[in-house]
């Protein structure tokens, strides 16, 4: 008897806590890969902007990836997607390009919603996506650079630093070999980007912060779930 009533307590007891602690619904998860994840943000932004235009009595185009090519002449379109001049953010690289955004707009809207911080995600996107410029830029400084592009322009025929919209292949890849400019750039190019990197780290840092942020607003929104 007391074997039986030991087993009954421990039946209730694993009923009550199984009542108690229901299993959690499986929840969909960040896909690993930066290619999925980038899909994935932009499938969260498209959705926004989508909703954000339909507001106002407008549609994405089709060329959903391109909507300033896709409606060239709509200026109505124009202003619901990017927002209305001035341009109330602006960056000046180091490379001395501006780059500048909109605050206002469907887009802003959905980068707000997606990344908190609208303004911060602008700046450490726009220092992020121009690392490698950056680093480009400084190397053109470098003597060896400047002396190894000296002989790659004496090499193929051409008197300015610049270098031509289509060189032939042929005698660009054997300039680039006899002058030693692509020795040159393989062995900078690694050394200065890291530098860049190191010295970027804060605005790689907040990249890589809101970039989570956005990751999980996304999942939230593509799979239905309420967004924070």
């Amino acid at each position: 008897m007391r074997l039986i009533h030991a087993v009954c307590i421990a039946a209730v007891v694993l009923l009550l806590t199984s009542c108690a602690n229901p299993p959690s619904a499986s929840r969909p998860e960040i896909p690993a890969g930066d290619q999925a994840q980038s899909d994935l943000i932009k499938s969260a932004q498209l959705a926004l902007v989508t909703r954000c235009l339909s507001g106002q009595g407008l549609t994405v185009p089709s060329l959903q990836e391109h909507p300033k090519a896709a409606s060239a002449g709509d200026k109505r379109f124009q202003a619901a997607y990017f927002g209305t001049d001035p341009r109330e953010l602006s960056l000046t690289l180091p490379t001395g390009y501006t780059v500048t955004a909109n605050t206002d707009g469907c887009l802003a809207d959905a980068q707000r919603v997606l990344y908190g911080d609208q303004k911060r995600w602008f700046q450490a996107e726009v220092i992020v996506n121009n690392l490698n410029a950056e680093a480009r830029a400084r190397m053109a400084t470098d003597p060896d650079h400047r002396a190894a592009t000296a002989r790659w322009e004496r090499c193929t025929g051409h008197l300015t630093r610049t270098r031509p919209d289509q060189p032939d292949p042929a005698v660009t890849d054997r300039c680039n070999r006899e002058s030693g400019l692509a020795e040159v750039e393989s062995r900078l190019e690694p050394t200065l980007l890291a530098k860049v990197r190191t010295e970027r780290r804060e605005q790689l840092s907040a990249y890589r912060q809101l970039r989570t942020i956005a990751l999980q607003r996304a999942l939230d929104l593509t799979s239905g779930a309420k967004a924070p």
